[in-house]
């Protein structure tokens, strides 16, 4: 896969973040997303760079299996990620990513 720029890769992200928020994307399609389209990397590759097994992040990426916030961090954080709390309703989520509000 050819390199993205760092402004191109920060816009995918974006991008895709504003999508899983508006609940256009599991948070598996977005890792699958980011993993392909901002980092260029295998499953195997990304998940010896994470250290877990290809098999733990393939059903992380298919939104099966029960994975612990530990898991969950280690996968996101090369992605510029961290795992956080989030309202699960859309009208107060929209409040907490409006600026002052």
């Amino acid at each position: 896969m050819k390199s993205r720029h760092p402004d191109d890769r920060e816009a995918v992200l974006v991008a895709l973040l504003q999508r899983l928020y508006a609940d256009e994307l599991t948070t598996g399609q977005l890792l699958r997303a980011l993993r392909r389209d901002v980092l260029g990397l295998s499953q195997t590759r990304y998940a010896e760079l994470v250290g877990i097994s290809r098999r733990s992040l393939s059903d992380l990426e298919g939104d099966k299996g029960n994975a612990t916030l530990e898991v969950m961090d280690r996968v996101f954080r090369p992605l510029g990620l961290e795992v956080g709390l989030l309202p699960r309703k859309r009208r107060l989520l929209e409040q907490a990513l409006t600026p002052g509000n």
